[in-house]
């Protein structure tokens, strides 16, 4: 006789789903991982740039917070940004603070300012 069994079959047929189950799912989740690693450097580079903006601002313009979004290029984005006083007294710290998403991730960036008399 020549040919499969329906046992011989069924237990083929039972490993290969996993199989494929187990692919399947992989992927998903590196597409979910890569989508995520994407989101964050998209938000990386919109707060550099924005961090770079308000540097080249005068710095007595940054004692009040400020706040804003990237739209229409990046709706999801928005930011806020502000200065905090250091140790040393010419010193302030500029921190752009960058909001995406249905959760509300953040990523926060920080730039040392020496204040002019």
């Amino acid at each position: 006789m020549k040919g499969f069994t329906l046992l011989e079959v069924m237990v083929a047929l039972a490993i290969l789903a996993g199989v494929v189950l187990t692919v399947i799912s992989s992927v998903n989740h590196h597409l979910s991982i890569t989508a995520r690693d994407n989101e964050q450097t998209t938000a990386l580079l919109l707060a550099r740039a924005k961090l770079e903006e308000l540097e080249l601002l005068n710095a007595k313009t940054l004692d009040q917070p400020r706040e804003g979004t990237f739209a229409p290029e990046w709706p999801d984005y928005s930011w806020k940004a502000g200065l905090s006083s250091m140790p040393v007294a010419i010193f302030k710290t500029l921190t752009v603070t960058v909001t995406w998403g249905p959760d509300r991730r953040t990523l926060s960036l920080e730039h040392c300012l020496v204040q002019k008399k």
